[in-house]
């Protein structure tokens, strides 16, 4: 083996596997989350924990934490899109709709993130990508479906759920679209990381104050052991592997694992959720699926990975 070949398997192809695979499981691991407290507080509680861990990362990479009022602004627009609305709305969906639905409907994340793409960076989308996108979007509405029949004296939650969880996926297009830029592209990337969590953090909790009052905690060490898992592998282990690959081999090739996280996610939650397929749902989850890796075969697509667990 070549020395270029075992390279690309250590910088690429071995991170690429590990935060998919990570990523995959998040969804469930918020799932139980939900209890005694509060979502937002939950929510808090991962990006304060994630907040020092990305600090002490950039400190062993050698990254400066210092930021010119520019970068400051810039973490702050991170924090809000990417660590906070993203996030609060994911939690929130999850109360609703399974967290393989969510994960499903999240894959959709392709669809704004290409078109703010077009409006921000000029990578305009393809004619293959708006079919592609069109039959992932048929997906979704089989899956959609099957919600609401399932749910039928529910059907406000499930409509909700996956309102949030539309929500939360605009947030984290907006994110991922705007760390591309040229402009932000030029900090250091782990000391960025760690103030956009900062700002996240603080926006959450002034939400959560303000939403459901002061801190509520768990007592139990599960919800405790699930906060250490998002905030230290499913955030921090994650994003610092997952930009470095996005800056050596681009977002689009990338953002191939948005089409493999749904299929984990979906796993884990036929086995701890007991979701029921049907030949709807494999219909849904086949369209939804195939027209996103239909859509990400395209090299100038514009997106991320479903950061957002």
């Amino acid at each position: 083996m070549s020395g270029a070949p075992r390279s690309e398997l250590r910088t690429v192809a071995i991170p690429f596997v590990i935060f998919t695979a990570i990523w995959g499981s998040t969804w469930i691991v918020i799932r139980g989350q939900l209890g005694i407290v509060p979502a937002e507080w939950s929510v808090t509680y991962r990006f304060a924990i994630a907040t020092a861990g990305m600090t002490a990362l950039a400190l062993i990479k050698g990254h400066s934490l210092r930021l010119d009022r520019r970068g400051l602004v810039i973490a702050a627009v991170l924090g809000a899109c990417q660590f906070c609305v993203n996030f609060e709305a994911v939690y929130l969906a999850e109360r609703q709709i399974t967290s393989g639905v969510v994960a499903t409907v999240f894959a959709l994340l392709l669809i704004p993130s290409t078109l703010l793409g077009w409006v921000w960076l000029g990578h305009r989308p393809t004619r293959r990508f708006l079919w592609s996108s069109l039959v992932a979007v048929a997906g979704i509405v089989l899956l959609f479906l099957h919600e609401i029949r399932e749910h039928s004296g529910s059907a406000g939650a499930v409509v909700t759920g996956i309102g949030l969880t539309l929500c939360g996926m605009i947030g984290a297009s907006i994110a991922n679209v705007y760390q591309a830029r040229p402009d932000v592209r030029r900090y250091p990337l782990f000391g960025m990381l760690a103030w956009s969590m900062a700002a996240g953090t603080l926006l959450n909790g002034a939400i959560a104050l303000a939403l459901t009052g002061p801190p509520r905690f768990d007592p139990h060490p599960s919800y405790w052991a699930g906060v250490l898992y998002l905030a230290l592998v499913a955030s921090v282990l994650t994003f610092s592997l997952y930009y470095p690959v996005v800056r050596k081999i681009g977002p689009a090739k990338a953002a191939y694992s948005s089409a493999i996280v749904p299929i984990i996610a979906m796993g884990f939650s036929t086995w701890l959720e007991d979701y029921r397929w049907t030949s709807m749902t494999i219909a849904g989850a086949l369209l939804a699926l195939g027209g996103m890796a239909g859509a990400l075969s395209r090299p100038r697509s514009v997106v991320a990975a479903s950061d957002a667990a």
